[in-house]
């Protein structure tokens, strides 16, 4: 159980052409938000399929993973710490000495850059961060949000998602009014892709006070992607008030 072996069977299923687009896809050109990050191209489906055989990976070769300079090694990673934090959380054997390992190990690669497209911080957050949250204090979250990163912005965010699917929605609302200046797109996009998530799981009314005190001050992405599931009118009615 290595990180090598990992990278091997990865190599094994890679497509050169899938990389070309996956580069594409995550924005990998100068100035973009993925910039210089290298694919190999295998496909999340294909790489889960592939580490299902790495489940017992220890830490440290999953931190090798997290480091590498390939897109794809560093899901990968992720996907085993996700499932190695799933197993350390189980109700009648939790583990808080090895979920407090994962979730340092988690943070330390997300402050030093290595979590650093939508996918991946989409993929990790809400399964590592968000169970080990769930039932302690919060202000890891709001620390991460106040920095000016995208990706520990959107790490702050995603990881309410958990929060979300157990009922509690406070966290998420206040973190939303809280990032609504940020108008980078990938904020946006969390923005609203949470604030719906609140109407669609816990309470549709929920959503439509937030809408009601903040949607004149929302940028037109988050607005959008909030207002997915509600009606034509309410939609119209919303997207006037900007």
């Amino acid at each position: 159980m290595t990180a090598a072996a990992v990278r091997a069977e990865l190599a094994k299923v890679a497509d050169p052409s899938d990389a070309v687009h996956l580069q594409r896809f995550f924005k990998t050109g100068p100035g973009e938000y993925g910039e210089g990050d290298v694919f190999i191209g295998v496909r999340v489906p294909k790489t889960r399929q592939v580490v299902k055989q790495f489940a017992a990976l220890p830490l440290p070769e999953i931190d090798a993973l997290l480091d590498s300079p390939v897109h794809e090694h560093r899901l990968a990673g992720l996907v085993i710490l996700n499932g190695a934090m799933a197993k350390a959380s189980r109700a009648r054997a939790a583990d808080v000495g090895a979920q407090e390992r994962i979730v340092e190990l988690y943070l330390a690669a997300v402050e030093r850059g290595r979590v650093n497209n939508w996918d991946l911080v989409d993929a990790s957050a809400e399964f590592v961060l968000g169970p080990w949250l769930l039932e302690r204090p919060r202000e890891l979250v709001y620390e991460l949000s106040r920095r000016e990163s995208l990706w520990e912005r959107r790490v702050a965010l995603l990881s309410t998602f958990a929060f979300i699917k157990a009922g509690d929605t406070a966290t998420t609302l206040d973190l939303c009014e809280r990032l609504l200046p940020d108008r980078r797109d990938l904020i946006q996009k969390a923005v609203g892709w949470m604030l719906r998530e609140v109407g669609k799981r816990v309470e549709e009314a929920q959503l439509i006070a937030f809408l009601d005190a903040h949607a004149a001050r929302m940028g037109r992405t988050a607005l959008s992607y909030a207002t997915e599931r509600l009606t034509p009118e309410q939609r119209i009615h919303y997207r006037a008030q900007r």
